[in-house]
């Protein structure tokens, strides 16, 4: 291919990427998420950050979306930044964030009294660009309020996490990505008997730009280790079904 044709091509890729609401590849470093054996399905191999992403779930407690989402918000944190986590009905006991190397003191929690109110702070919240990440806890979500959430965060650069319990009603929205955390059996540590380390199904349902997939993961202190390698993409007609 001609040269001049390569950056006709290449300025239209930034472009369509700009208009998605995604970062275009720069010269920089990109954060390591710990991800690499999946980055394959990230729009040019990085995780996307300054984006919102939304982590669904079939579970109540919701312990493993929170324990994935935490993995994320532990890799967003690196830098000694502070983040905050909103919720309605907070579940997550502070002091356990230590065991994803984060320390609670550096977590803004608010809690709200209402969903509306919570997708309020969450808005209020994304536009700080002092935060390395916002954690929303929210049933519903539409287009609207998604769309509002991601236009906050194109000009704050700040990373949204959306957790939905059980029972929240998923339809198209205006997210980058779509995350469905399940728990699996854990594997006792050799010789010792017992529960051991955490073990979750991922299945990466939409990522704009990207691909799908799905994996078994365990975290291990400061260590996210891929146990399978991707599934085959889900195919459109499933995709509609998912909502």
């Amino acid at each position: 291919m001609e040269p001049a044709k390569q950056d006709i091509i290449q300025d239209l890729r930034r472009e369509i990427l700009r208009l998605q609401g995604l970062k275009a590849a720069t010269t920089e470093i990109p954060e390591d998420f710990g991800l690499g054996a999946i980055s394959h399905v990230f729009p040019q191999g990085v995780f996307p950050t300054g984006v919102i992403h939304e982590l669904t779930t079939a579970e109540s407690p919701m312990s493993a979306a929170s324990g994935f989402a935490c993995y994320l918000l532990s890799r967003l944190m690196r830098r000694g930044t502070v983040s905050a986590w909103i919720s309605t009905h907070r579940t997550l006991f502070p002091p356990a964030l230590a065991g994803y190397g984060i320390e609670p003191d550096r977590i803004l929690f608010i809690d709200a009294a209402s969903g509306r109110d919570a997708l309020w702070a969450m808005e209020e919240a994304l536009r700080c660009d002092q935060l390395a990440a916002v954690v929303g806890e929210v049933r519903d979500l539409d287009f609207t309020a998604s769309r509002r959430l991601q236009l906050a965060v194109e000009k704050s650069k700040v990373t949204g996490l959306v957790l939905r319990p059980l029972g929240s009603r998923l339809v198209q929205n205006a997210c980058v990505s779509r995350w469905h955390i399940s728990s699996l059996p854990s594997a006792p540590s050799a010789g010792l008997p017992g529960v051991g380390h955490a073990r979750w199904k991922v299945e990466l349902l939409k990522m704009r730009g990207g691909k799908t997939g799905m994996w078994e993961m365990e975290w291990t202190p400061e260590t996210l280790h891929i146990l399978t390698p991707a599934k085959t993409p889900i195919t459109a007609d499933e995709w509609r079904k998912i909502g």
